[in-house]
């Protein structure tokens, strides 16, 4: 899992940056009246809610953007309606590939992920195609920051976590998706500082990729999904060699 999770740091730089032209704002809105719609206003009582609110807010959405969000999808505003819709498909490789999209016109979304996928070496698939592959699982990111691996293992194992990952610059916390917000309050209360924190998919086997041209076409592959304006997250089950990765990613 070392080369997938060094892509998913990778996607988290992206996002920063992405942040910065304001691009992630469209997608956060969505997802935030999404949840709103489906749980109601009040993130108290609405975990999914809870979470867009903290990835908008971790981008600097500014409050009045949030508040206007949950009113359109309570439909207290008008606004274009919007659904979710998960998309299956294998990349380059036979990469196994899921999307998850929030859409105002279904059949348009199914149209141009299709033609991403041909035109970057992969094809869409029956639903059930590939969902097995993923399992839901609570990720929280801790940033090292002068933290010892024993510290934040004792945390995190004390508030119930699964597993403890350790990378150059962070460490991943897994989780059950019952026990994330458990997980979660236990390291803020421990005085853990938090990256990120949400309920993920993560692939339960991975392909190994070391052939240069497929990885680079499943990186393509992989961007041009997520930077599509209908998806709201793309998962993989590649495992691209970190060397490669960074040589790929231009993170050298």
């Amino acid at each position: 899992m070392a080369g997938h999770s060094h892509w998913a740091q990778i996607k988290r730089k992206k996002a920063a940056q992405d942040a910065k032209r304001g691009r992630i704002f469209t997608k956060i809105t969505r997802e935030i009246m999404v949840a709103a719609r489906l749980g109601g206003g009040d993130p108290d009582s609405n975990p999914r809610l809870r979470a867009a609110i903290a990835a908008a807010k971790a981008v600097n959405m500014p409050k009045e953007n949030i508040e206007r969000a949950i009113r359109k999808g309570l439909g207290l505003e008008e606004g274009t309606r919007y659904e979710e819709a998960t998309f299956e498909g294998y990349g380059p490789g036979g990469v196994a590939i899921l999307i998850q999209s929030v859409t105002d016109n279904r059949r348009r979304t199914v149209s141009e992920l299709r033609h991403i996928f041909s035109k970057y070496g992969g094809n869409l698939a029956e639903p059930g195609a590939v969902s097995w592959i993923f399992e839901k699982k609570g990720l929280i990111v801790v940033p090292r920051d002068g933290l010892s691996e024993e510290q934040v293992l004792e945390a995190a194992l004390e508030a119930g976590a699964e597993d403890v990952r350790t990378y150059e610059g962070e460490f991943e916390i897994i989780t059950g998706p019952e026990e994330f917000e458990t997980v979660r309050s236990g390291l803020e209360e421990a005085g853990l500082p938090l990256a990120s924190a949400r309920v993920t998919l993560v692939p339960k086997t991975t392909v190994r990729v070391e052939d240069e041209k497929i990885a680079q076409q499943i990186l393509r592959l992989m961007e041009k999904l997520e930077d599509h304006d209908d998806v709201q997250n793309v998962y993989a089950n590649f495992d691209i060699p970190q060397e490669l990765l960074e040589k790929l990613s231009g993170n050298e």
